[in-house]
């Protein structure tokens, strides 16, 4: 079973940026990644999707144009770009396998998370 470690979370004020990384305990090349994030009292919610070789990328309609999924298998890493951000993204962000045509996670494993926070 694959596990993840995320990091690069923080404060960040409205209109900032910053990068998130997932780094796996195994290869990911066979599977498509995505990340999620669970805000506090709310269900959790897709963000990004990429598939195994990185050529094409989904995103949610709340993040789409300013955040950007990438990969470097070699590493066995996975980045989440997050620019412009809003108070709303504040939350906690994870990474994992994902079903690309249903966007559901795909390991039952999770890893900790990288806490957002975006405050005025």
């Amino acid at each position: 079973q694959v596990q993840v470690v995320e990091s690069g979370g923080g404060l960040v004020q409205p209109g900032g940026s910053l990068r998130l990384s997932c780094v796996a305990s195994a290869s990911i090349e066979l599977y498509p990644m995505g990340w999620f994030r669970r805000a506090p009292g709310s269900q959790r919610e897709f963000v990004a999707a990429i598939t195994t070789t990185g050529l094409s990328t989904d995103y949610g309609d709340s993040v789409k144009g300013r955040f950007t999924i990438s990969r470097d298998n070699a590493l066995k890493t996975v980045y989440l770009q997050m620019d412009f951000l809003k108070p709303e993204d504040t939350a906690l962000y994870y990474c994992n396998g994902i079903r690309w045509s249903t966007k559901v996670p795909l390991f039952d494993s999770w890893g900790r998370g990288a806490q957002v926070t975006v405050f005025s």
